[in-house]
Protein backbone atom coordinates (compact mmCIF):
# COMPACT_ATOMS: atom_id res chain seq x y z
CA UNK A 1 0.00 0.00 0.00
CA UNK A 2 1.25 3.53 -0.75
CA UNK A 3 2.00 5.97 2.03
CA UNK A 4 -1.32 7.77 2.29
CA UNK A 5 -0.36 9.86 5.31
CA UNK A 6 2.10 12.26 3.74
CA UNK A 7 2.49 12.08 -0.01
CA UNK A 8 3.12 15.63 -1.30
CA UNK A 9 3.73 14.32 -4.82
CA UNK A 10 3.73 16.99 -7.52
CA UNK A 11 1.69 19.51 -5.57
CA UNK A 12 4.33 21.10 -3.38
CA UNK A 13 5.92 24.17 -5.00
CA UNK A 14 9.47 23.85 -6.29
CA UNK A 15 10.19 27.58 -6.00
CA UNK A 16 11.16 28.77 -2.51
CA UNK A 17 9.39 31.72 -0.93
CA UNK A 18 5.93 31.10 -2.40
CA UNK A 19 2.85 31.03 -0.19
CA UNK A 20 1.69 27.44 0.25
CA UNK A 21 -0.07 25.56 3.10
CA UNK A 22 2.30 23.86 5.49
CA UNK A 23 1.51 20.90 7.68
CA UNK A 24 1.17 22.14 11.26
CA UNK A 25 3.66 21.43 14.02
CA UNK A 26 2.68 21.69 17.69
CA UNK A 27 4.62 22.57 20.80
CA UNK A 28 2.06 21.11 23.19
CA UNK A 29 -0.97 18.87 23.43
CA UNK A 30 -3.05 21.93 24.21
CA UNK A 31 -2.06 23.60 20.95
CA UNK A 32 -2.79 20.47 18.94
CA UNK A 33 -6.11 19.99 20.73
CA UNK A 34 -7.22 23.52 19.86
CA UNK A 35 -6.18 22.99 16.26
CA UNK A 36 -8.13 19.73 15.97
CA UNK A 37 -11.22 21.26 17.58
CA UNK A 38 -11.11 24.28 15.25
CA UNK A 39 -10.87 22.00 12.22
CA UNK A 40 -13.67 19.80 13.55
CA UNK A 41 -15.97 22.81 13.86
CA UNK A 42 -14.99 24.00 10.38
CA UNK A 43 -15.72 20.53 9.01
CA UNK A 44 -19.21 20.69 10.54
CA UNK A 45 -19.74 24.10 8.95
CA UNK A 46 -18.51 22.73 5.61
CA UNK A 47 -21.06 19.92 5.89
CA UNK A 48 -23.75 22.57 6.45
CA UNK A 49 -22.65 24.43 3.32
CA UNK A 50 -22.81 21.17 1.36
CA UNK A 51 -26.33 20.49 2.64
CA UNK A 52 -25.36 17.33 4.51
CA UNK A 53 -27.68 18.09 7.43
CA UNK A 54 -30.64 15.78 8.10
CA UNK A 55 -32.27 16.55 11.42
CA UNK A 56 -29.89 15.40 14.14
CA UNK A 57 -28.28 12.71 11.96
CA UNK A 58 -24.59 12.94 11.14
CA UNK A 59 -21.50 12.90 13.29
CA UNK A 60 -17.85 13.82 12.99
CA UNK A 61 -15.15 12.74 15.43
CA UNK A 62 -11.48 13.42 16.06
CA UNK A 63 -9.24 11.93 18.74
CA UNK A 64 -7.89 14.01 21.56
CA UNK A 65 -4.09 14.20 21.06
CA UNK A 66 -3.26 13.79 24.74
CA UNK A 67 -5.96 11.26 25.65
CA UNK A 68 -6.40 9.15 22.50
CA UNK A 69 -9.05 7.00 24.18
CA UNK A 70 -11.33 10.05 24.05
CA UNK A 71 -12.74 11.82 21.02
CA UNK A 72 -14.24 15.21 20.27
CA UNK A 73 -17.53 15.26 18.40
CA UNK A 74 -20.40 17.52 17.42
CA UNK A 75 -23.22 17.84 19.98
CA UNK A 76 -26.54 16.02 19.66
CA UNK A 77 -29.42 17.96 18.05
CA UNK A 78 -27.31 20.97 17.10
CA UNK A 79 -27.33 21.92 13.40
CA UNK A 80 -23.98 21.64 11.66
CA UNK A 81 -24.12 25.39 11.04
CA UNK A 82 -24.45 26.07 14.78
CA UNK A 83 -21.56 23.92 15.95
CA UNK A 84 -18.79 25.97 17.53
CA UNK A 85 -15.81 25.47 19.81
CA UNK A 86 -17.84 26.08 22.94
CA UNK A 87 -20.42 23.36 22.33
CA UNK A 88 -18.19 20.49 21.21
CA UNK A 89 -18.26 17.48 23.51
CA UNK A 90 -15.55 15.03 24.52
CA UNK A 91 -16.62 11.39 24.98
CA UNK A 92 -15.07 8.06 25.81
CA UNK A 93 -15.57 4.76 24.00
CA UNK A 94 -18.36 3.79 26.38
CA UNK A 95 -20.44 6.79 25.36
CA UNK A 96 -19.87 8.84 28.51
CA UNK A 97 -19.53 12.59 28.00
CA UNK A 98 -16.32 13.67 29.75
CA UNK A 99 -16.46 17.35 28.78
CA UNK A 100 -19.30 19.46 27.44
CA UNK A 101 -22.93 20.26 28.17
CA UNK A 102 -24.70 18.43 25.36
CA UNK A 103 -25.80 14.84 24.93
CA UNK A 104 -23.98 12.36 22.70
CA UNK A 105 -25.52 11.01 19.51
CA UNK A 106 -25.96 7.30 20.24
CA UNK A 107 -25.51 6.33 16.58
CA UNK A 108 -22.31 8.35 16.45
CA UNK A 109 -21.03 6.53 19.51
CA UNK A 110 -21.87 3.06 18.21
CA UNK A 111 -20.22 3.44 14.81
CA UNK A 112 -17.35 5.79 15.54
CA UNK A 113 -16.34 4.37 18.92
CA UNK A 114 -16.16 0.85 17.51
CA UNK A 115 -13.90 1.93 14.65
CA UNK A 116 -11.74 4.24 16.80
CA UNK A 117 -11.28 1.54 19.43
CA UNK A 118 -10.40 -1.17 16.91
CA UNK A 119 -8.05 1.06 14.92
CA UNK A 120 -5.84 3.23 17.13
CA UNK A 121 -4.26 4.71 14.01
CA UNK A 122 -7.53 6.28 12.87
CA UNK A 123 -7.58 9.91 13.99
CA UNK A 124 -10.91 11.03 12.60
CA UNK A 125 -14.19 9.79 11.11
CA UNK A 126 -17.13 11.37 9.31
CA UNK A 127 -20.66 10.20 8.59
CA UNK A 128 -23.80 11.99 7.46
CA UNK A 129 -27.10 11.02 5.87
CA UNK A 130 -26.56 12.57 2.47
CA UNK A 131 -28.86 12.41 -0.55
CA UNK A 132 -26.58 10.96 -3.21
CA UNK A 133 -24.43 8.82 -0.95
CA UNK A 134 -27.48 7.20 0.61
CA UNK A 135 -29.05 6.65 -2.80
CA UNK A 136 -25.89 5.09 -4.19
CA UNK A 137 -25.46 2.96 -1.07
CA UNK A 138 -28.83 1.33 -1.83
CA UNK A 139 -27.21 -0.27 -4.88
CA UNK A 140 -24.73 -2.19 -2.75
CA UNK A 141 -21.86 -1.63 -5.18
CA UNK A 142 -18.50 0.09 -5.28
CA UNK A 143 -17.70 3.22 -7.25
CA UNK A 144 -16.45 2.76 -10.78
CA UNK A 145 -13.29 4.66 -11.79
CA UNK A 146 -15.16 6.94 -14.20
CA UNK A 147 -12.94 9.98 -13.54
CA UNK A 148 -9.81 11.18 -11.81
CA UNK A 149 -12.00 12.15 -8.86
CA UNK A 150 -13.47 8.66 -8.57
CA UNK A 151 -10.05 7.07 -9.12
CA UNK A 152 -8.94 8.69 -5.85
CA UNK A 153 -11.07 6.00 -4.19
CA UNK A 154 -9.90 3.13 -6.41
CA UNK A 155 -9.07 0.12 -4.20
CA UNK A 156 -9.33 2.51 -1.26
CA UNK A 157 -12.98 2.05 -0.32
CA UNK A 158 -15.18 -0.89 0.59
CA UNK A 159 -18.85 -1.81 0.42
CA UNK A 160 -20.24 -2.99 3.76
CA UNK A 161 -23.27 -5.23 3.37
CA UNK A 162 -23.38 -6.64 6.90
CA UNK A 163 -26.17 -5.12 9.03
CA UNK A 164 -27.34 -3.23 5.93
CA UNK A 165 -30.20 -0.90 6.70
CA UNK A 166 -30.17 -1.52 10.45
CA UNK A 167 -30.67 1.49 12.67
CA UNK A 168 -27.20 2.21 14.05
CA UNK A 169 -28.03 2.32 17.73
CA UNK A 170 -27.29 -1.33 18.44
CA UNK A 171 -23.73 -2.14 19.49
CA UNK A 172 -23.52 -4.90 16.90
CA UNK A 173 -23.95 -2.29 14.14
CA UNK A 174 -20.67 -0.74 15.19
CA UNK A 175 -18.98 -4.11 15.38
CA UNK A 176 -20.17 -4.89 11.85
CA UNK A 177 -18.49 -1.75 10.52
CA UNK A 178 -15.22 -1.58 12.43
CA UNK A 179 -13.30 -4.41 10.76
CA UNK A 180 -13.86 -3.03 7.29
CA UNK A 181 -11.67 0.01 7.87
CA UNK A 182 -8.33 -1.76 7.64
CA UNK A 183 -6.19 0.20 5.19
CA UNK A 184 -8.98 2.14 3.47
CA UNK A 185 -10.25 5.68 3.82
CA UNK A 186 -13.91 5.21 2.93
CA UNK A 187 -16.84 2.84 3.13
CA UNK A 188 -20.22 2.64 1.43
CA UNK A 189 -22.59 1.05 3.95
CA UNK A 190 -25.39 -0.59 2.01
CA UNK A 191 -28.83 0.95 2.68
CA UNK A 192 -27.23 3.40 5.11
CA UNK A 193 -24.74 5.80 3.58
CA UNK A 194 -21.13 6.91 3.51
CA UNK A 195 -18.32 6.86 6.06
CA UNK A 196 -14.78 8.17 5.79
CA UNK A 197 -11.80 7.78 8.09
CA UNK A 198 -8.41 9.41 8.27
CA UNK A 199 -5.19 8.39 9.92
CA UNK A 200 -3.94 11.93 9.42
CA UNK A 201 -6.50 14.61 10.32
CA UNK A 202 -10.11 15.69 10.52
CA UNK A 203 -9.27 17.83 7.50
CA UNK A 204 -8.65 14.77 5.33
CA UNK A 205 -11.62 12.80 6.67
CA UNK A 206 -13.97 15.72 6.00
CA UNK A 207 -12.70 16.45 2.51
CA UNK A 208 -12.82 12.81 1.43
CA UNK A 209 -16.40 12.61 2.67
CA UNK A 210 -17.32 15.65 0.57
CA UNK A 211 -15.47 14.11 -2.38
CA UNK A 212 -17.13 10.70 -1.94
CA UNK A 213 -20.61 12.24 -1.92
CA UNK A 214 -19.72 14.12 -5.10
CA UNK A 215 -18.46 10.94 -6.76
CA UNK A 216 -21.67 9.11 -5.84
CA UNK A 217 -23.64 11.90 -7.49
CA UNK A 218 -21.51 11.69 -10.63
CA UNK A 219 -21.91 7.90 -10.75
CA UNK A 220 -25.70 8.18 -10.46
CA UNK A 221 -25.77 10.77 -13.26
CA UNK A 222 -23.71 8.50 -15.52
CA UNK A 223 -25.92 5.52 -14.70
CA UNK A 224 -29.03 7.58 -15.45
CA UNK A 225 -27.71 8.43 -18.92
CA UNK A 226 -28.25 4.85 -19.99
CA UNK A 227 -24.82 4.69 -21.58
CA UNK A 228 -21.93 2.51 -20.44
CA UNK A 229 -19.10 4.77 -19.26
CA UNK A 230 -15.50 4.45 -20.37
CA UNK A 231 -13.57 3.52 -17.26
CA UNK A 232 -10.11 4.63 -16.26
CA UNK A 233 -7.81 1.62 -16.45
CA UNK A 234 -6.69 -0.03 -13.20
CA UNK A 235 -3.10 1.11 -13.77
CA UNK A 236 -4.07 4.73 -14.35
CA UNK A 237 -6.58 4.58 -11.49
CA UNK A 238 -3.86 3.46 -9.09
CA UNK A 239 -1.57 6.22 -10.33
CA UNK A 240 -4.32 8.80 -9.77
CA UNK A 241 -5.10 7.42 -6.32
CA UNK A 242 -1.47 7.67 -5.28
CA UNK A 243 -1.17 11.25 -6.53
CA UNK A 244 -4.60 12.73 -5.79
CA UNK A 245 -6.04 10.32 -3.22
CA UNK A 246 -3.58 10.45 -0.34
CA UNK A 247 -4.19 11.68 3.18
CA UNK A 248 -1.94 14.64 2.45
CA UNK A 249 -3.93 15.65 -0.63
CA UNK A 250 -7.16 15.35 1.34
CA UNK A 251 -5.66 17.63 3.99
CA UNK A 252 -4.49 20.05 1.29
CA UNK A 253 -7.91 20.16 -0.38
CA UNK A 254 -9.50 21.13 2.94
CA UNK A 255 -7.27 24.16 3.51
CA UNK A 256 -9.12 26.59 1.18
CA UNK A 257 -12.41 25.33 2.68
CA UNK A 258 -11.12 26.08 6.17
CA UNK A 259 -9.82 29.53 5.22
CA UNK A 260 -13.12 30.48 3.59
CA UNK A 261 -15.15 29.37 6.62
CA UNK A 262 -12.78 30.95 9.15
CA UNK A 263 -13.13 34.34 7.41
CA UNK A 264 -16.83 34.17 6.55
CA UNK A 265 -18.04 32.51 9.78
CA UNK A 266 -15.82 33.77 12.63
CA UNK A 267 -18.46 32.79 15.21
CA UNK A 268 -17.22 29.20 14.91
CA UNK A 269 -14.40 30.13 17.31
CA UNK A 270 -16.88 31.20 19.99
Amino acid sequence: MPDKTHNPSIYQPTQPGLIFPELPAFESHAAERLHRKQRLVAACRAFAIEGFDYGFAGHLTVRDPERPELYWTNPMCVHFNQVRLSNLILADHKGKVVEGDYALNRAGFVLHAAVHEAHPDIVSMCHAHTVYGTAFAALGRALDPISQDAAAFFEDHVVIRKEAGQVAVEERAGLAVRDWFRGVKAAIHQNHGLLTASRHSIDAAAFWFIALERCCRQQLLVDASGHKPILVSPERSRYSREHVGSEYIGWLHFQPIYQHIAVSQPDLFG
